[in-house]
């Protein structure tokens, strides 16, 4: 299969799957805090109109529409259309690490694996973007979504590289970077400076990116992210508060993107 249909593909699955964890998030988020079931249609929030089928195409119908209920022409937001463009970004993204000359059952379950991931911690993003928190039963589930990669990839990789004692070390020393630092911020600032989740969406990001150094650039990455995005808005509005769950996600993305290039700049 040609490379560049492949990469089309993977944005469009992305765009569905952020359209559809968007959704999913606002449903628990609402169960969560006001009891409030949506049921199993897409509903407006405004009017309670059944969206159709052609009002949930990712992207396109958020255009068509202007961001606008179809029937009380009320705003819809654009945490929908956010989502669906940046979750179809991430898989295209992670797509681009595809090798095509690797045509072994491994190469396409690891493929699958790190998406699978991928789309457990757009979600937390999701989440944590819009409602300032992350969600305990979703960090689960990246954790172990994390470990079963990093488990995959230390298995099927050892043909090519060995097995030694780093093989073990470096998993454990990537969660310590990436989980423990935002452990120690949160313990020594009893929350202000960072979430109670934040080091828990470390701790999976750092099993699935396995190595310390990709784990010390993706810390990088996320602060410096989050002081260009929040450093205006946090000068204007004394009292606003970052959510660090987005833009750890991101500078996953890109670490993980890029990671051959990151591992040239030492050498490796």
């Amino acid at each position: 299969m040609d490379k560049a249909l492949i990469l089309i593909l993977l944005f469009i699955i992305g765009a569905c799957i952020g359209s559809f964890l968007c959704c999913q998030a606002r449903r628990v988020y609402l169960l969560d805090t006001e009891k409030k079931k949506l049921g199993k249609r897409s509903v407006c929030l405004h009017c309670g109109y059944k969206l159709k089928w052609y009002d949930n195409i990712p992207i396109i119908s958020w255009l068509l529409l202007r961001g606008k209920c179809r029937k009380c022409h009320k705003k819809i937001g654009l945490m929908e259309i956010t989502s669906e463009i940046l979750s179809g970004l991430a898989f295209l993204a992670i797509g681009t690490t595809i090798e095509l000359r690797w045509f072994e059952t491994i190469n396409w379950i690891l493929i699958g694996a790190i998406l699978v991931f991928t789309a457990s911690v757009i979600y937390l993003a999701i989440y944590d973007g819009a409602y300032g928190k992350l969600p305990v039963t979703g960090l689960v589930v990246a954790i172990a979504l994390g470990f079963i990669y990093c488990v995959l990839n230390q298995i099927f990789m050892a043909p090519y590289y060995g097995v030694d004692l780093w093989t073990f070390l470096n998993p454990v020393i990537s969660v310590a970077i990436l989980g423990g630092v935002y452990l120690v911020l949160w313990w020594v600032s009893k929350g202000k400076w960072v979430g109670d989740g934040d080091w828990l969406l470390g701790t999976a990001i750092g099993l699935a990116l396995i190595h310390p150094w990709l784990a010390l650039v993706a810390l990088f990455v996320a602060n410096v992210l989050a002081c260009i995005v929040m450093a205006p808005i946090v000068k204007k509005s004394k009292n606003k508060k970052i959510y660090f769950g987005p833009f750890m996600v991101v500078a996953f993305v890109i670490v993980y993107t890029f990671s051959d290039f990151f591992f040239y700049a030492i050498g490796g």
